[in-house]
């Protein structure tokens, strides 16, 4: 079996859900090495988070972004944790609701996404900054 795993920072990005695949697959050639396994993305941050979902049509993130910001509103009173912004709050809400690693089989040194499947850096703060990921893959 063959184990590897490298760190990766990416630059900061506006508040919204981003494709990152490439710049992933770019920063990570040993999956290519990898005939059958699995392949970890983990951010290294509570509040931002990561998901896989549609690559094609950006709509689908500007909806993402609209549809979260609507099920967890900034300024809610009965927030306690405030003392970082309005935003602060909401945005660790919003990644425990996404979550903060996916998981992508690998086959024949590919990842097994869907035609239409991409990975997203879910940001939800106004001023992130730059997110740091641990990329991990394994397989024979």
């Amino acid at each position: 079996m063959n184990i590897y795993q490298q760190h990766i920072q990416l630059r900061e990005r506006r508040r919204g859900f981003h494709l990152i695949t490439s710049e992933v697959l770019q920063a990570f050639p040993e999956i290519s090495r990898i005939k059958v396994g699995m392949f970890q993305v983990f951010i290294q941050h509570t509040s931002a988070s990561l998901s896989i979902n549609e690559n094609a049509d950006p709509t689908v993130r500007a909806d993402f972004e609209m549809y979260f910001n609507k099920a967890v509103p900034e300024n809610d009173p009965d927030y306690l944790h405030d003392d970082e912004g309005s935003d602060d709050m909401p945005a660790h809400l919003k990644a425990a609701m996404l979550g903060s690693s996916v998981m992508i089989p690998i086959q024949n040194g590919r990842l097994a996404l869907g035609i239409w499947q991409g990975i997203y850096l879910c940001e939800h703060r106004n001023f992130g900054g730059p997110r740091s990921l641990v990329l991990s893959a394994w397989g024979i």
